[in-house]
C-alpha cells in the first residue's frame, strides 16, 4: 500500500501488482490517507474482458474508477478531456473518441508559446469554495502519456467538432450541460452521482464553454487559444 496526492486529497492505494506504483511515482506523498481504495480479483478479471491487458494495467483502471467515485465528496470530479496549461491558466478540450483531441493538443504544443500538457485524457477538476475551478494532473493521462503533476485555474472548456473551416462560438449553459454530461464519469451510488451533478451545475455557471469546429491546421490552435485567452 502507498499514498498519492490527487487534487490535494491524499488517497491510499492498496494494490496487488507493482504496475500502479510505477505509474503513480510522481504523485506519491507522505501522510495519512483520507480514504483508501482497492480492487478485487474478480474486478480485474472483468476488466480483462475488454482486451489483452495485464493484470497490473487492469488493476490501475479499476482503482481510478473507485477513486473517482469517492472524489465528489471532496468537490472533485473527473472529466474526459485534454487540459493544457499556458501562462498559469488551464484550458480543457473535450470530444468524443476519434474526433481529434490529441491532434488538437499537439497543435497547441506546436503553435502556442509556453503551452504544456497538464493531463491528456483524465484530469481531475475541483470546484473551489469561491466557485472557481482548478484542473489537476493525474497519473492517468491517456495513451500518449501526456501530463505532469501540476495544477492551474481553469479558464475555459472547448468542445471539438470536425469542420472544413475553423470556427468557434460560445456555448450557452443548456448546450454545455448536454455536452459535458457525456464526458463525466457519472457512476457510483446515487449519492455520488447526485454530488457530481451538483458540481457540474456549479461548473457550467462559472467557467465559459465554447464549441470549436476545426480542421488539423495550425490556425485551429491559434483561433481557440486567442478566443479563450481573450477573456482573461
Amino acid at each position: 500500500m502507498f499514498v498519492i496526492s490527487l487534487a490535494g486529497i491524499r488517497v491510499g492505494i492498496d494494490n496487488r501488482y507493482p504496475y500502479i506504483e510505477q505509474q503513480c511515482r510522481a504523485f506519491r506523498c507522505d501522510g495519512e490517507a483520507e480514504f483508501t481504495v482497492s480492487v478485487s480479483g474478480d474486478e480485474i478479471l472483468e476488466e480483462q474482458k475488454f482486451g489483452a491487458f495485464s493484470e497490473g494495467y487492469c488493476e490501475s483502471i479499476c482503482i481510478y474508477r473507485h477513486i473517482c467515485e469517492q472524489m465528489p465528496a471532496y468537490g472533485v470530479f473527473l472529466m474526459h478531456a485534454s487540459v493544457l496549461e499556458v501562462k498559469g491558466y488551464a484550458y480543457a478540450f473535450s470530444a468524443p473518441s476519434g474526433t481529434g483531441k490529441s491532434t488538437h493538443t499537439a497543435l497547441w504544443l506546436k503553435n502556442i508559446d509556453g503551452a504544456r500538457v497538464l493531463n491528456g485524457d483524465k484530469p481531475l477538476l475541483r470546484v473551489e469554495e469561491d466557485g472557481s475551478v482548478t484542473a489537476f494532473g493525474t497519473p492517468w493521462n491517456g495513451k500518449e502519456n501526456w501530463g505532469e503533476n501540476i495544477s492551474a485555474p481553469l479558464r475555459a472548456v472547448c468542445f471539438l467538432e470536425r469542420a472544413k473551416e475553423n470556427r468557434i462560438r460560445r456555448a450557452d449553459e443548456s448546450e454545455a450541460i448536454v455536452r459535458l454530461a457525456q464526458q463525466l464519469y457519472l457512476r457510483g451510488n446515487r449519492a455520488c452521482v447526485n454530488l457530481q451533478l451538483a458540481l457540474m451545475d456549479r461548473f457550467v455557471r462559472t467557467v465559459p464553454f465554447y464549441v470549436l469546429g476545426c480542421n488539423i491546421t495550425d490556425g485551429a490552435a491559434r483561433l481557440s487559444y486567442e478566443t479563450m485567452s481573450a477573456q482573461i
